[in-house]
This record gives structure tokens, sequence and C-alpha cells, in this order.
């Protein structure tokens, strides 16, 4: 599909440019899940499929002026959108043969173009539409019975299933049933009224209309309104009679629209139920009149987590990727659907594979499918077997810092807020992948040409020991101050070699993080001493508010101590974490103790590490639009 002009996409062609992209997108022929932030253009897309193709449902897709875009020249007054089928099976060249487009190398495809243009800025309702086909809408117009065809399926955000599947005129649930393939026969009148039996839709209902005429209360009231009140009307010779009949006419509309769906009762009395398995309830509705399309069955779904808890979303997911899949289902042959939805849940983006995922920043589309990243074979199977809901929380982020462990995860975010930058206010997320996995994360952000515009920071341990550090810490570690200078450098060029693009990483400038943090400033010095020294009072138990106070003030004073005694930093830096390095006390518990006393201990950026504050300035430079 293709976009110019359309709220967030723009006219421009290529990368880097000023203006506003357009939208070039190519959807996979199963699942495919749009994710990223709000406004990033994930509901824009879902709309100019709908004004393209439109949709099953009742709901018409009015273009109004806010759908043209705005760019740096101003609203643009003319969009343009094309939605094409492709790999078109021969029963489908055959029902759309005077449409197709077929090209130099024999290749069929289905191109619907829709222009709009405001034909009047001073009176912005007045637009003018137009759908024909070709892949620039210069063939014929698209006519009635191949729109029918093309209409997609769409269940709204914030849908309101209960009120949906309810009776009434021109009711979702009367549609779909409608374009059921059993309710054919069902239009019939079958209704004898000698025997008095009827067996089809119609039939019933015209059964039904008889004996309601002829109900006893209902003559009785109808005697007394001629008699009572119409004759006394009446002038002259004029006769006023009235006659009580049921609503409407007897076709299969209204049978159907006499029907409502809801939940069985599990008690045998009807009860209201939750929003969510009203939701799903919906749901199946939408997919019985999906599952008999046999044209390009389209799925649009905005938001299918509305209401759900995360089992459910899982089973929803599961039940979507099985309809797409091409083939048979367990009952019957049924055409494969395509699917597209967007969502903001990390439980649904955890439960797709990533190569199902594209991902919406900032009107621009990033395909995350094999060949549109740096992602390897063996990226993806790792990806599918660890992207769990708490590391999915990258797709929705405006910047990445991908660290290696517990205590990153949970000081850096503390380390940011406690200088004054903190990384919600920034959209920042953290994810934690452990001690592998760091550039197989990295690489999803990644490719070749227009890079995604997250800022992504790699946050590592340097993995070398500073001068003076006692074997038993020293381990298998080189120390880096007998290491000639290249050797250093091709250490660190290993460290770094997954940059490119967004993707940046950040060393630390001596060994790890809390002993570069206790080396950067006797502030810091004097924070992670108090940290390390209550976390290993926590080994056992948790001290309580007297113990750890006390236990803060002995550390600060041993820390002020060693200053007053002109001790060198990076030495004292070394006693600090040896608790940390020598197991007698936990690194995540460490974190939380100094992000307990980030919360009333003012610090500078100038105080922290070097390449700490290097990794915050570039999660920051995720500038908003």
């Amino acid at each position: 599909m293709r976009a110019e002009n359309f709220r967030i996409f723009g006219s421009a062609p290529g990368e880097h440019s000023d203006e506003d992209g357009r939208l070039e997108l190519e959807l996979d022929r199963g699942t495919n899940v749009l994710v990223g932030e709000n406004d990033s253009g994930k509901s824009a897309i879902i709309d100019a499929i709908r004004i393209c193709l439109l949709t099953t449902a009742a709901d018409y897709s009015r273009v109004t002026r806010d759908d043209f875009h705005v760019g740096p020249a101003g609203r643009a007054t003319s969009f343009t959108i094309t939605c094409g089928f492709t790999e078109l099976t021969v029963e489908e060249q055959a029902t759309f043969l005077e449409l197709v487009t077929t090209d130099r190398g024999g290749v069929a495809s289905l191109f619907v173009t829709v222009h709009a243009e405001m034909m009047d800025p001073v009176r912005p309702k007045r637009i003018s539409i137009s759908t024909r086909t070709g892949p620039d809408g210069s063939g014929p117009a698209l006519d009635g019975a191949a729109r029918e065809l093309l209409k997609a399926t769409y269940l709204r955000p914030l849908r309101d299933a209960e009120a949906e599947m309810r009776s009434g005129r021109g009711s979702r649930l009367s549609q779909i049933l409608a374009g059921y393939p059993a309710m054919t026969a069902e239009q019939v009148d079958d209704f004898d009224e000698e025997a008095d039996s009827a067996s089809t839709l119609v039939g019933i209902l015209r059964r039904a209309e008889h004996h309601l005429a002829k109900n006893n209360a209902v003559l009785l009231a109808l005697e007394d309104i001629n008699g009572d009140y119409l004759s006394r009307f009446a002038i002259g010779t004029d006769k006023l009679r009235g006659q009580i009949t049921v609503s409407g006419d007897a076709t299969l509309a209204r049978a159907l629209e006499r029907l409502e769906l809801a939940l069985t009762p599990e008690t045998g009395e009807w009860t209201r139920r939750g929003l969510g398995y009203n939701n799903a309830l919906f749901m199946a509705a939408e997919l019985l009149l999906l599952g008999n399309s046999d044209i390009a069955p389209l799925l649009l779904i905005e938001e299918p987590e509305a209401h759900l808890h995360p089992q459910m979303q899982a089973r929803i997911m599961d039940l979507l990727q099985e309809r797409a899949q091409i083939g048979q289902d367990s009952v019957r042959s049924t055409a494969p659907v395509q699917v597209l939805l967007t969502t903001h849940s990390p439980n649904l983006a955890s439960a797709i594979p990533v190569e199902h995922l594209t991902l919406v920043a900032r009107g621009g589309t990033f395909r995350l499918a094999p060949g549109s990243t740096y992602l390897g074979s063996g990226d993806y199977e790792f990806l599918t077997r660890f992207l769990d809901v708490t590391k999915a929380g990258l797709f929705f982020a405006r910047a990445v810092a991908i660290v290696e462990g517990d205590a990153e995860a949970i000081l850096l975010p503390a380390l940011a807020a406690a200088t004054g930058s903190p990384f919600n206010a920034s959209g920042v997320t953290v994810v934690n992948v452990g001690t592998v996995g760091l550039f197989r994360y990295s690489r999803i952000f990644q490719r070749d040409g227009e890079q995604i515009p997250v800022a992504i920071a790699c946050i590592r341990d340097r993995d070398l020991v500073p001068a003076g550090t006692p074997d038993d810490m020293r381990g298998e570690l080189k120390c880096a101050q007998e290491m000639e200078p290249d050797e250093i450098t091709h250490h660190l060029d290993k460290l770094t070699s997954g940059d490119s693009g967004n993707v940046r990483t950040f060393v630390s400038d001596h060994w790890t993080l809390e002993y570069d943090l206790a080396a950067a400033s006797w502030e810091m010095a004097t924070l992670m001493h108090q940290a390390a020294q209550a976390a290993v009072l926590s080994k056992s138990a948790w001290p309580d508010a007297v113990t750890l106070a006390e236990s803060d003030t002995s550390a600060a004073k041993q820390v002020t101590q060693w200053r007053d005694d002109g001790e060198s930093l990076e030495a004292k830096a070394i006693k600090i974490y040896e608790p940390l390095r020598m197991k007698k006390a936990s690194k995540p518990i460490t974190a939380q103790h100094a992000a307990r006393l980030l919360q009333t201990t003012p610090i500078t950026e100038e105080q922290l590490p070097k390449y700490l504050v290097q990794a915050f300035s570039h999660l920051r430079s995720a500038a908003p639009r």
C-alpha cells in the first residue's frame, strides 16, 4: 500500500528530507502487527485501507479536511491512497478480469487508488473523491460488485462489543449473519397458515406476526380504540378504523435484526458479563463472517488487547495466527485471512514472531522481516525464544537502553532521575538482556538505508581491571595498565563492533558499573559505599530503618575519612567494590539501596562516569517530533 499527503504521511520520496515521507508498506500474506508509540501513524495506515477498500460494517469513513497532510508548506490540497493485491489466484484474476493490471513479466495484480481533493479551501467540506483501478489510478472505475468483494472487516479500538451484538435496525450482528452462507435458504417464506407451521426464519417471523395479530388482548385493545374513540372522531359518512400489526415487513433482514448474541449464562439467569469476554464474543462473530469470504479476506483490528487480560490476549493471537495460516483449518477448507492489527501491548508484541512486526515511528514504517534488518536467521530464532513481555517494551519506546544485568536496570533510571532527566520523561525504556544477546536486540533497529528514529544505547562493562586490583578480585581479567595501546583499542573495537545507525555502545571507563560509579567522584564513592555496606547487611535478612540509617552514616563517615587522609579515589573504589566482586553482597540489592539513597542525595552529571553521561545524552537525542 502507498499513501501520499494523507495525515502524518507526506510526499517526500527519499530519506534525510525535511519533508515528511510518504507511506510505502508491503504486508505479509499472513499476520501483520503494527507496533509503535502513540501518534506514530499506526491508525492512519488502518484508516487509509478503510477509505480505499471500505469495510463490511455499516460505518462510513468520511474524508474531512483533517485527513490532508500538513507539512512545512502548509496543508496539502489532495491526497492519494493505493492498495495493491498481488499473487492473485486464477479465480481472483477471473473475478476482476477487466480491472487487473498485468506487467511486462505477465504478473497480474489488482490496484485500487483513491484520490481526494479539496474543491474549495474556504469550504473544507467540499471534497472530491474518486476510486479507480491501476497503480496510478488511471484504470477503470471500481464498480459496486468488485468493491463489495474487496471490503475489509474492521474492528475499531475501544469498541462497545456488547452494544454491537444487540438486536436492532441495521445491527452489526444482523449484517454478519446475513453474510453467512447457511442464511440464504432462510429468506424463503414457508409459513403455512392452515397447518400453522414454519421452519425458515422468514416463515417463523410471519407465523409470529399472524398469531400476534390474533391475540385476544390485542384484539380487545383494537376494539376499544375503534369503538370508543376513532368512531367518535368521524365526521359525516367518514369511517375511521385502525389495525394493529407487527412493525416492519417479514423479510430475512428484519428477522436477523431481532436476534442478539450474548454469552450463555452459567446459572440459568442472565447477568451482565465483563467487557473482556464480550469483546472476545464480538471478535468471534466477526471472524465467522470473515471465514466465509473467498476473495481477499482482510481483517483490520485496532488494539485487540482492549479489555482483555494477558492470557486472553495470547489466546486471541493464537486464533488470529491460525486463521492466517495457508491451507486448511480444523473444520473445513477456507481462504487464509490476511490480518493487520495495531497494538500497544507488550504481551501481544512478544507473542508474535519478530518477522511479522512492523515498527511505526514518526510517520515511517520499518518492517522487521528477514532481509529488512541486520538480524540473522539465528537472531530471529533467539528472539522468538527470549523476547518476553518485559523486553517487548522496546517496540514502543522513543529510546532504548540495553543493559546486561538487573543492577543496571535498577540503577540507571534512578541515576537519570537524580540528575534531572528521568527516563520516563524522554520515553526511554530499559531492556535487561542478561549476559548474552546484547546485539541480538540492537540489530532489530539496524538496517540499510533509512534508519529507525529510535536511539539505542548498549551499555556494557569494559571487563578490564584497573591497576592495584588484588588477584582474588581480578580473576582471569586483564589489567589495562599491562596492555599495549593497540591491544586495548582492539578490545574496545570488539566490544563496540555492533554499532551503526542510531545504535551506539557505551563501554565503562574502567571496569564495571559499580566500580566506575565509585571511582567517578567522592560523592558517588560515598553513595556506592553506603549501598554496598547496606547490601552486606541485607544478605541474610532485610535490615530495619534504624539499622540502615546507622550503616549509611558509618559508611559516609568512612569515605569522608579516606578523603581527608588523601587516599586515592581509584584505590578506595576497589575497596568499595570488593564485597560485590567477592559475592559478599548482591549487585541487584546494592542497586536497590543506591536507588533508595539517590531519592534524597542530589547529584550532577559531572559526578558520574563519562560513559554514562554520554549514554544519557544519546538516549535524550531522540527528540519529539
